[in-house]
């Protein structure tokens, strides 16, 4: 099937009160397993590069971004193409371009007043070229090691930005961490109850690797709806590259490593699309 919309899969999700998953892709093989384990779940499902995959790849968005979207149409489940984490003006404009149906502009570095000026402004542009856009308000715990998991989302500066930026989804604070290798996370599942009640666009988790399935069900019924997913994959992936390595260390054709490392990497996104389903999707 063509790729679909991401504001169709979002607002799909959203009316059945469900959560969809977003995963990095950084190769081809992330982008293999996440089309694979949606099948195997029977759920729609978000391939996501995000603008350090871009840089990974030369800067050449246009090779991964054409090689993901030709699996997705592939797929036997709705697939939608996201450019994650944008603070490139430059690579949010090629966008469009390659395929994809939303884009995450990252203005949370600056100052308030000027994240919610160049979201803006960035939301205008890319919602013309008919991109859905999400933006976030300021950064999320753990990225880059700015802020502490500590960090929340106010309500009334939520509802403030989406309504002057314009954006149609907006990642919040709620006790999540990027690049988490433990499920140890807490959320604070009345603070994302509060936001929902205040920003009529759909809420988004960033660093939901770190959040356990209990958490994540939790989130979701408290109103979550796009939750992203990387660390995950890359623990899957590596770990199953060096078991392989370690098993036969004179092998030198690296299709066995990637093979498992793929096969681990699906697994994953299988078992994360049925919490986040909540039982709601077929499964095959």
């Amino acid at each position: 099937m063509p790729l679909t919309p991401t504001a169709d899969v979002m607002s799909s999700a959203r009316r059945g009160r469900r959560a969809v998953g977003a995963f990095n892709v950084i190769t081809l093989e992330h982008a293999e397993a996440v089309v694979t384990g949606a099948e195997a779940a029977g759920c729609p499902v978000i391939c996501q590069i995000s603008e350090n995959a871009v840089r990974f790849h030369d800067s050449r968005l246009a090779p991964i971004a054409r090689a993901t979207a030709a699996l997705a149409e592939t797929a036997a489940v709705p697939v939608a193409l996201h450019l994650d984490h944008v603070t490139d003006e430059a690579l949010l404009r090629r966008a469009a371009d390659c395929g994809f149906g939303s884009v995450m502009f990252d203005a949370s570095a600056l100052p308030h007043a000027e994240n919610v000026a160049a979201t803006r402004a960035a939301a205008r542009w890319a919602q013309a070229q008919g991109l859905w856009v999400e933006a976030e308000l300021g950064e999320i715990g753990g990225k880059d090691g700015v802020h502490a998991p500590s960090a929340r989302t106010d309500p009334d500066q939520a509802r403030d930005f989406v309504s002057v930026t314009g954006v149609d989804a907006l990642a919040v604070a709620v006790g999540s961490s990027h690049a988490m290798t433990t499920r140890t996370s807490r959320l604070d599942h009345g603070l994302i109850t509060r936001l929902a009640e205040a920003v009529p666009v759909p809420l988004v988790l960033h660093g939901a690797t770190g959040v356990p399935d209990v958490e994540l069900r939790q989130a979701v019924a408290a109103g979550m709806v796009k939750v992203n997913i990387g660390t995950a994959l890359n623990a899957a992936f590596t770990g199953a590259v060096r078991d392989t390595l370690a098993a036969a260390p004179t092998v030198v054709d690296p299709r066995p490593a990637l093979t498992a490392a793929r096969r681990a990497m699906a697994d994953a996104v299988t078992s994360a699309l049925r919490t986040l389903s909540g039982g709601g999707y077929g499964t095959r």
